[in-house]
């Protein structure tokens, strides 16, 4: 996996993404009041840090090879905009959809907001109709 190229946010981010990679014990690198707006999320939001580790075991119960790979960094003193690719395996239920055994492969941004050296808010865009016409959910 690349490193993540930043200087002043090279701490909370690399722990941000090693969440979403699976080590749960990454979960302080995101603060209490900590919202994320994910398409993919019941209601698109996500709020607090442990709403936001019941929403990652659950995704990587569903797709257990889940993997996001930063392609592109910029940063400011408290906004990191991320570009990468994220891709998985369908292998379990996921949005009360059954798996498929399908992959997806997407690219999507980030916007970070990140404060006291914890991540606060992200804001993802992608198109999650994407995913779902990889994973054969839009197929006629």
């Amino acid at each position: 996996m690349p490193e993540l190229v930043s200087t002043r946010h090279e701490q909370p981010m690399s722990d941000y993404l090693a969440l979403w990679h699976g080590d749960y014990s990454k979960i302080d690198s995101v603060s209490d009041s900590f919202v994320a707006y994910e398409p993919s999320a019941p209601d698109g939001e996500v709020h607090g840090p442990d709403a936001l580790e019941a929403y990652v075991r659950e995704l990587r119960a569903a797709f257990p090879d889940f993997t996001i790979t930063p392609v592109a960094l910029l940063e400011d003193a408290e906004i990191v905009m991320a570009e990468w690719t994220a891709k998985g395996t369908h292998e379990g239920e996921f949005n009360g959809l059954s798996p498929t055994g399908r992959t997806f492969d997407h690219k999507g941004m980030s916007k970070f907001i990140i404060a006291d050296g914890k991540v606060q808010e992200e804001r993802m865009y992608y198109d999650p109709r994407e995913i779902a016409e990889q994973l054969g959910f839009l197929e006629e």
